[in-house]
Order: structure tokens, then C-alpha cells, then sequence
């Protein structure tokens, strides 16, 4: 009996322990903060309460694991000197080392079930828990009330809770997007006033405008197009293609690039005048990333209500866009709220350009964000002038609307930006500064939008400069794949090293001339940041030297040699990346009685070998494929040349069956027509006829027969109803290789 009572004692105490530490987790609300402090400290006056039927979409958050390991990474995969460097990681590898464990996130799918919810989301990182459900369900399950409030500077109300969320949850979430609307993203972008000035006179659109084409002729001018890149933009509506495809109409030109619209919440990805939508800003972010990289291989619109939503479909894209942009502006009741998806960003080599707002110097109060967060790639204003309408660029001051500043959300100052902040005066050397970089963002651009026609310099904003960007990044990405590297990741690290280098000048447009609120300067300022990417400097400083190595390629790659003779081609070695070694070369594929010599046997560096082909008269015609291989150590490189072996008396002959063939007046037959090549023949053969009479018509199926020459075709003749009865002679024609042969057909006509 004492036994049984000890066990039970144990029992019981063990039971307490597991309630109190569940109550202890239960207790805890997610790690970032979610009440708005203008609903707490009064300022923002309870006017009522959101109805309890009233059905809302959340996102439930779930942290990322192993943190101290993922910043480690995160210094390691930007560290040149790092074994690590640019090995970034699959979607499936981060879920693997950072994402929550799926005992977790199964466990945060229970709970919502079991609260009410409709879960209608999950991610592939299970980063994310989509979940629908009313009112009642968010504040049981979170302790919270939903009141509705009145805007203190904006006439309206908003939703949101009265206190910070504590779900009854064993696990710890990171935040709950969705539980206000506080504050609403808008566009980067500004509608020129009357009063304000264009200095728009050398664009090559409409009432001399900039077309997004007139971006890429000032910043880059190049033949790289972005091939094999992908890019991704957010947006928080959808779009009308009609508005995109009446741009390249009116500009005369033609987009190349498959665009997808990507609802990543359920959002419409339509937006049309008559539904009271304006897509001014989402086509805009097209046409001036597609005028930067015309020649990507997708251009991505991800369309959501909420930034939880849409960073984390880039994050999990298939496949992924190496290159992203952002053109919307907002204040998060927490500022690290979306850091999860940002570093996810980084680690799996992503960059997200931000436009950093269009009211000029920022203040405490500025809702710029998320463009001072340190994993982003800020794009600041400039006013642009091109030498002439489609070309390069002239000169460039700030623009004055231009965001840029010291972080109003005071994010530390990253490691990569201290350097530059010590020679900036007006930079913080606590807080990160920004923008990074900027390009042209006046009012001086070509923008159609609406389904209600296009304006010429009224629209500006550094909304039009941060997809900008990512274009540009797309030429860079381009080139470091073509040079045998990664795709470049997040740049900032790289920018700047540049920035502070000797070569800063040949990589940047340094702009020293202008406002936003602080004055530009010589090198990093306040108001453009290092400044606007010039030319291919940046690219190739950015994309790294192309790997050492080399190619060939013979010209011609096509030869006709007869028996008992002899031909050749040039074989071009073109070495990259400063490669120096002797190629030797050597040949294979050759039939038998055929030789193949080369003058010299290697080529060192860019250089040219004589490659001579011969063929003994014994050798069997037809066409034969040889191989080119160069090889230097263990580098191998190959060409073809396509050898052709002819007779030394090349023909054909021709026959027909049946060579007689006897069709009554207006009735058809058909005669099989074949030719058999040698010599080594090797060309088409054109078929023609003769003699059939007046009243007959006859066609071949096929007309011609194909090189090498050998096949057969079908002749039918079709007699006329007033055709001379009796005997025709019908003669048909080969011609191929400046040969000509005859056949004949022997047509009896009857009744």
C-alpha cells in the first residue's frame, strides 16, 4: 500500500510540473510587440468594437530556430575570406537548420483548430500559419479586445487590439500579422504639382519623358539583358496587363518578358479603374525593371494584403528570384517584425531593394519602412539628364523629395556600414543610415496606368528607382553566372567595399550637388547614399572577374571534302579570366581513311590553328561528325566539324514505277518516283515534269526530295475530261548539286 501511495505522490507532483510550466508558456505573447502605443496612451480614442461575427485572415508566425548559428552563417556567406562565401542555401535546406521544427508547427495548426480558426494557409519553411476566422475566435484566443479607434493624424478609424496578444500556446510565436490596420502601405510614389518643376528634356518618350529602355541606356548601355534571371516585386494590389501592354505599344516597343501574377493570400491579382482601383504604382515597378533587364526569363508580381504574406512567398518561391523590389512604405507596430523573412533572404541568396521614401529627410516620425532595415538594399532620389534622348548619362543632382536618414525605427548600424558612417558628418555611428544608393526618380517619366491613357512628366518617386535596381542587379547577376560564379546575394556588404575603395568613381555616379534635408557630398551622404550605379563598372566590380578558362570554335564548322583531297578550318581558342596555358589539340570521330592535322598542335592564349582534313579515296562518302578537344591540365574544351565526304564523281539516278500507267479521262493515279544517290551526292533534288498535254496537271508530294538526295516522292497526274485519248510521254526532271537527271512515264489516256 505505501508503494502504490509514493507512486501516486510522484505521479501527482510530476503532473503539477508539467500544468506550471505549461502555464508558464501559455503565458508567454509572441516575441514581437503587436499593440499600437497611440491605443495605449490614450491618443487614439476607443470609438467601438469591431463585431464579434466579424470574420478576419491572420497570419500566425512561428520564430526561426538556432539563431546565434544563423548569424554566424550570415557573416560567413559575405565574407570573401569564408570558405562559405556565396554558398547560399535552399529553401529546403534553411527549413532544415532555421525553420521551426514541425513538432512546432503542427502544434501551432492544432491550437488554431482548436480555437476556431479555418486554417488556410501553410508554407513550405513553416514559417507561416494562414488562419481565417471571426472576431470572437481572435480575441478568446488571444486575451485581447478589438476595438475600433480614431486616427490621430489620418481621417479614419482603424482596428486593432487593446493589449499584446497571449495565446494559450505552448509554443512561442513571432508575431500575428493581421491584428491591425493601423497603418496602411502606400506607393513610393508622387503626382507632380502644378508649382513643381520637370527638368524631363532628353527622355526619348513622349514630350521628351524617360521610358524605363532610357534608365538602361544612362546606367548601364550594354549588351547584357538579365537572361536567366528572374525577378520578384511586391505589391499590395494586382494589376490590368492592358495598362503594361499600352506602354511598350505607345513606346514602340515590345516586352519579351513572361510576367505572372501571384496571388500570395487570396488577394485579387486585378485591378481595373472601374473597380476603383489605381495600378499606377504596380505598373510602374514593371516597366521600369523590364526597361533595366529586357531580356529576363520571368518577372513576378506577388499580390498580398499583408507583408507576412508576401515576404514570405518570395522566400519560397520555385524558383526563387535572386532580385526583388518594394516601392510600398509603412510603420509596423514592431520594427523587426519581418526580419525572419529578410535574413531568409540573405541566406538563401536573395536581395530586396526598398524605396526610401518620397518626403524628403526623415524624421522620428517618418513610416518608411521597412527601407532603414539593415537587410535591405535602400534606393534613394536623384534628378537625372542624359546627353540626348535614349542615351548615356550627362548628370545627376539629388532629388529633393528623396528619402534618406538616420533609421527612424533605430536599427543598430550594421558592421558592413560603420566605415562609411566615420567619414559622413551628418551620419549616425549608432543607428543604420540610409539610402545605400539611389537612381532618378523625378518628375520626369512616361507612366501609363488605368486603362485611361498615359501622362508624360507628372509622375516621379523613388518608387520608379528601386526596381530600378533590381534590374540593374539582374545584368550583375547575369554576368557573375556567365563568369562561373553564384548569383551575388545580398550586395550592401559589396557596395560598400566599393563605396570606400580606389575605385569608387569608376562604380558610382558620386552625387555632390543637391538637398533632400541633408546636403550630398563628396563620397557616402544622407541624401543618395554612395549614389547611381555607373555603367558596367559596378557590374564587373560586383560580378568579379569571369573564372580563368577558355573555348574554341571552328569556322568554318561545316567542310565538304571529295575522295583523294584534302580541306580545312580555323580553329579560334578565346581565353577569360586571364588564363595563359598552352590548349593542345587534338581530334576524334574521323572515319576510317580520313587524317586530321593542326598547325600549331596548341594554342596559347587567344590564338588561331590551321586544321587540315584529309580524305583517302578509299574513304566511304557521307557526313561525319569530328570532334575538336582542346586540353590544358585537367580543363577541357570541345568544337565540331562537320566533315562531308563526296565520290569523286558525285550523282544520282532516277526511276519511276509504274513507268506506265493508264487513267481514264477527269479521274487521277499516281506514280512513285524514287532517286538513290553516290559518290559521295550530298544536295536536294528538285523534281519537275514535262510532256503531260494541256489538259493534265501533275504535282509531286514531296516537290523536292531533301539532302543527301536519296528518297522517293509521290507524281500525280490528273487527266483531263477533253484530254486526247492514246500515248503521252511525261518526262520528269531531277535537279540537285549541278546534277540533272531524267525519268519517263508513259501516260495512256482512255475513255
Amino acid at each position: 500500500m505505501f508503494r502504490i501511495f509514493r507512486v501516486s505522490l510522484l505521479t501527482v507532483a510530476a503532473l503539477v510540473s508539467v500544468v506550471s510550466i505549461v502555464c508558464q508558456a501559455q503565458s508567454r505573447p509572441p516575441l514581437t510587440n503587436h499593440a499600437r502605443e497611440v491605443t495605449l496612451n490614450g491618443q487614439a480614442p476607443l470609438v467601438g468594437r469591431v463585431p464579434a461575427a466579424q470574420v478576419m485572415r491572420l497570419v500566425l508566425v512561428l520564430p526561426l530556430r538556432n539563431q546565434a548559428a544563423l548569424d554566424s552563417l550570415l557573416k560567413e556567406l559575405y565574407d570573401p575570406s569564408s570558405p562559405h562565401y556565396r554558398q547560399f542555401l535552399t529553401v529546403e535546406q534553411f527549413t532544415a537548420r532555421f525553420g521551426p521544427s514541425q513538432e512546432d508547427y503542427d502544434a501551432v495548426i492544432r491550437f488554431a483548430e482548436a480555437s476556431g480558426f479555418t486554417v488556410v494557409g501553410t508554407s513550405r519553411n513553416r514559417l507561416n500559419v494562414d488562419i481565417t476566422g471571426p472576431v470572437a475566435s481572435i480575441e478568446s484566443a488571444f486575451h485581447v479586445s478589438m476595438g475600433l479607434y480614431q486616427h490621430p493624424t489620418e481621417n479614419r478609424t482603424f482596428y486593432g487590439p487593446d493589449r499584446e496578444p497571449t495565446p494559450d500556446l505552448a509554443v512561442q510565436l513571432w508575431h500575428i500579422s493581421g491584428l491591425d490596420n493601423y497603418s496602411i502601405p502606400k506607393p513610393a510614389l508622387h503626382h507632380r504639382k502644378v508649382e513643381a518643376k520637370s527638368n524631363a528634356t532628353t527622355g526619348s518618350g513622349p514630350s521628351a519623358s524617360f521610358l524605363g529602355s532610357d534608365m538602361r541606356a544612362a546606367y548601364y548601355g550594354g549588351s547584357l539583358t538579365g537572361a536567366g534571371q528572374s525577378l520578384g516585386l511586391l505589391e499590395y494590389y494586382g494589376t490590368d496587363l492592358t495598362d503594361l501592354n499600352t506602354y511598350y505599344k505607345n513606346a514602340g516597343q515590345t516586352n519579351k518578358v513572361p510576367v505572372t501574377l501571384l496571388s500570395t493570400d487570396g488577394t485579387s491579382t486585378s485591378c481595373t479603374a472601374a473597380q476603383g482601383c489605381d495600378d499606377t504604382e504596380q505598373t510602374l515597378d514593371m516597366t521600369q525593371a523590364l526597361g533595366m533587364a529586357p531580356g529576363m526569363s520571368s518577372l513576378v508580381m506577388y499580390v498580398g494584403s499583408s507583408d507576412a504574406s508576401i515576404f514570405n512567398a518570395m522566400a519560397t518561391a520555385h524558383p526563387l528570384n535572386a532580385q526583388l523590389s518594394s516601392s510600398w512604405t509603412w510603420s509596423p507596430a514592431d520594427p523587426g517584425t519581418d526580419n525572419p523573412y529578410f535574413q531568409e533572404f540573405a541566406i538563401q541568396g536573395q536581395n530586396l531593394f526598398q524605396a526610401a521614401g518620397d518626403s524628403g529627410k526623415w524624421s522620428a516620425g517618418s513610416a518608411i519602412y521597412p527601407a532603414d532595415d539593415p537587410y535591405i538594399t535602400s534606393v534613394g532620389g536623384t534628378d537625372l539628364v542624359t546627353s540626348s534622348a535614349g542615351g548615356p548619362w550627362s548628370s545627376e543632382t539629388v532629388w529633393v523629395d528623396g528619402g534618406g536618414g538616420i533609421s527612424p525605427d533605430k536599427y543598430a548600424i550594421p558592421s558592413w556600414q560603420t566605415a562609411a558612417a566615420s567619414g559622413c558628418s551628418n551620419c549616425s555611428k549608432t543607428y543604420r543610415n540610409a539610402p545605400d544608393v539611389s537612381a532618378n526618380a523625378n518628375f520626369s517619366f512616361y507612366v501609363c496606368a488605368d486603362q485611361s491613357g498615359c501622362t508624360a512628366n507628372e509622375y516621379g518617386g523613388t518608387s520608379f528607382a528601386a526596381p530600378m535596381w533590381a534590374g540593374y542587379l539582374a545584368l550583375i547577376n547575369e554576368q557573375a553566372v556567365a563568369n562561373g560564379s553564384s548569383t551575388l546575394g545580398f550586395i550592401n556588404p559589396s557596395l560598400y567595399t566599393i563605396g570606400l575603395g580606389s575605385s569608387y568613381s569608376t562604380n558610382f555616379h558620386d552625387i555632390t550637388s543637391g538637398t533632400n534635408g541633408y546636403p550630398a557630398t563628396t563620397g557616402y551622404d544622407l541624401a543618395t547614399g554612395w549614389g547611381s550605379p555607373n555603367g558596367a563598372g559596378l557590374i564587373t566590380s560586383l560580378s568579379g572577374p569571369p573564372a580563368p578558362g577558355f573555348s574554341l570554335s571552328a569556322s568554318p564548322n561545316t567542310v565538304t571534302v571529295a575522295q583523294s583531297s584534302s580541306g580545312g578550318s580555323t580553329i579560334t581558342s578565346t581565353v577569360t579570366g586571364g588564363f595563359d596555358a598552352a590548349v593542345s589539340l587534338s581530334a576524334s570521330g574521323q572515319p576510317t581513311g580520313v587524317t586530321v592535322g593542326f598547325g600549331p598542335t596548341s594554342i596559347t592564349g587567344n590564338g588561331t590553328s590551321s586544321m587540315t582534313i584529309t580524305v583517302a579515296a578509299a574513304t566511304v562518302p557521307g557526313t561525319y561528325p569530328i570532334t575538336v578537344t582542346g586540353t590544358s591540365g585537367s580543363t577541357t574544351e570541345t568544337t565540331t566539324v562537320t566533315l562531308t565526304v563526296t565520290g569523286t564523281n558525285p550523282s544520282f539516278t532516277i526511276s519511276a514505277s509504274p513507268t506506265t500507267i493508264t487513267i481514264a479521262r477527269s479521274a487521277s493515279g499516281t506514280v512513285t518516283i524514287t532517286t538513290a544517290v553516290s559518290g559521295g551526292f550530298n544536295a536536294a533534288i528538285a523534281l519537275s515534269a514535262t510532256g503531260q498535254g494541256q489538259r493534265q496537271t501533275v504535282t509531286f508530294t514531296p516537290s523536292s526530295i531533301a539532302a543527301p538526295g536519296a528518297g522517293s516522292s509521290a507524281l500525280k497526274i490528273t487527266v483531263g475530261s477533253g484530254a486526247a485519248l492514246g500515248n503521252h510521254i511525261i518526262t520528269v526532271t531531277g535537279t540537285g548539286g549541278a546534277v540533272t537527271h531524267t525519268t519517263k512515264v508513259t501516260l495512256v489516256v482512255t475513255k
